[in-house]
């Protein structure tokens, strides 16, 4: 029976590497799930933004990895993707700025850090542009480009970017902030210092539609008596409500953050998981943490999604079953 349910599963390019997984993805009553590329669709597409729209796209489309083929195709990751697509649609193009401005240097993207950072020769000086999550980036600037303008950040300023922040995810955008700085040099900056006192220039907000057939799945999981889970690294409010859109978080469940779990000892973090069905803003050490709570409550925990990759200490965790799923 193993055997006939590993191959049928293999038609559906679910593919098993031991038969006892299969049953024990069958007395699973806990499902953890990535939201990107799981849940949704993986295919952003950028319909908000804020600040200066032709700086900001301009910014945003040199500090990715994404590449532009011979045939205009446009490859990479889909978060960068989408910023790369939105500014050839204002005729910027990220080979032509590239031409111009060489990148020398970068700071990849960290999920503890959540920002990415490019380096670029701009003249006799450099040109540095960070992009990332909305309020750890904004911790790094204390100036704003306005209408062309440079001036020192305000508080309202502050207050305005925090609340457009939150607007858009409550539309369920992913938001993404953009910033820079020029310098004369950066051969005696640390990583640190290359990511301070930046100039804030604008938000982007794409939205990234629910895979087909995944509410009815959560909802079947539901009547079967599986509990869905959404571990996500998206602020908290863009995945509150991509969660009640799917039917995963309800009028009796709860959503928290990172910040708010690292506050929590794990005894009590044990006895109340069951009340959380969301979590936002995670780490890669928040998945081991929220994984083993739940195996605390004797339950058969299923980790679901790329997050799997995300954080190797997975691994070393008793999971009782991981399995990843084929985007395609």
């Amino acid at each position: 029976m193993l055997s006939i349910g590993v191959t049928k599963m293999a038609r559906k390019n679910a593919i098993i590497r031991r038969l006892s997984a299969v049953e024990t993805l069958g007395s699973s009553s806990i499902i953890c799930s990535d939201k990107t590329g799981t849940l949704t669709q993986n295919k952003m597409q950028i319909v908000e933004i804020y600040g200066d729209t032709a700086f900001t796209l301009e910014l945003g489309t040199m500090c990715t990895d994404t590449e532009i083929g011979s045939h205009g195709e446009v490859i990479g990751d889909p978060t960068e993707n989408a910023i790369v697509n939105k500014a050839l649609e204002y005729g910027i193009n990220k080979n032509m700025l590239y031409d111009k401005m060489e990148r020398v240097g970068e700071i990849p993207f960290e999920s503890e850090r959540k920002l990415m950072t490019t380096i670029h020769k701009l003249g006799n000086k450099y040109r540095i542009i960070t992009k990332g999550a909305v309020d750890n980036l904004l911790n790094k600037c204390n100036k704003i480009c306005k209408n062309g303008e440079i001036r020192n950040m305000e508080e309202m300023d502050r207050r305005n970017i925090f609340d457009k922040n939150l607007n858009m995810a409550d539309k369920a955008l992913r938001v993404l902030a953009v910033a820079y700085l020029d310098v004369d040099r950066i051969d005696k900056m640390t990583d640190e210092e290359i990511e301070q006192n930046l100039i804030f220039t604008g938000l982007v907000g794409m939205i990234d539609p629910p895979r087909d057939g995944v509410k009815e799945a959560i909802a079947t999981c539901k009547k079967a008596g599986i509990k869905t889970v959404m571990i996500t690294g998206d602020h908290i409010a863009t995945a509150k409500a991509i969660a009640k859109d799917l039917g995963i978080l309800t009028n009796n469940s709860l959503a928290i953050t990172g910040k708010e779990l690292d506050k929590i000892p794990q005894n009590i973090l044990e006895r109340d998981i069951m009340k959380y069905s969301v979590f936002a803003r995670v780490s890669p050490e928040h998945k081991v943490r929220i994984v083993n709570a739940f195996k605390q409550t004797g339950k058969t925990v299923a980790m679901t999604g790329d997050g799997v990759n995300d954080a190797p200490a997975l691994k070393k965790a008793d999971i009782g079953i991981s399995m990843g799923l084929n985007r395609n």
